[in-house]
């Protein structure tokens, strides 16, 4: 239930995507961002705002914990459209936590997986890849390397 604490504080964000999200031989581009991590419902819960000052937008992440399925619901929501997306959900096994869900991306039903990783590193990876084929390939079009700016107690 506390599979989020290693996210709480602030940090700074590295971020490489692709410029074209469904090209999975397109160009790259990386800008920072600034994220703010907490925790709520004894760990159930966690919250995060996220900031990218070079391209003008901020969103956030709700990430829900339902204890009887025992697994994950997240939810992103851009201030560039003020719309909750649709959840993505999963579970950490050995210290990497894989969430999926449905989504829709320039007009195209999409597979969506996040991907967390190094959480124990103290420099935890998030990584989104896009499915146009129900799941058989994935597109890797989005990495974040995060570094501790300050980190509270959980």
């Amino acid at each position: 239930m506390n599979d989020f604490d290693f996210l709480l504080g602030t940090w700074d964000v590295t971020n490489r995507r692709r410029l074209d999200f469904l090209d999975p031989d397109g160009e790259w581009e990386e800008f920072p961002a600034v994220s703010r991590a907490s925790r709520h419902f004894d760990g159930a819960a966690s919250f995060d705002e996220i900031e990218f000052p070079t391209e003008g937008y901020a969103g956030l992440t709700l990430r829900l914990y339902d204890p009887e399925r025992e697994q994950w619901s997240l939810y992103w929501a851009s201030r560039r459209t003020g719309t909750l997306f649709p959840p993505v959900t999963g579970r950490f096994t050995d210290g990497v936590g894989v969430f999926e869900g449905e989504d829709t991306y320039a007009g195209k039903a999409v597979g969506v997986r996040f991907v967390w990783s190094g959480t124990a590193s103290g420099s935890p990876r998030w990584e989104q890849f896009f499915s146009l084929d129900g799941g058989a390939s994935w597109i890797h079009n989005w990495t974040m390397d995060f570094r501790p700016r300050s980190r509270p107690r959980p």
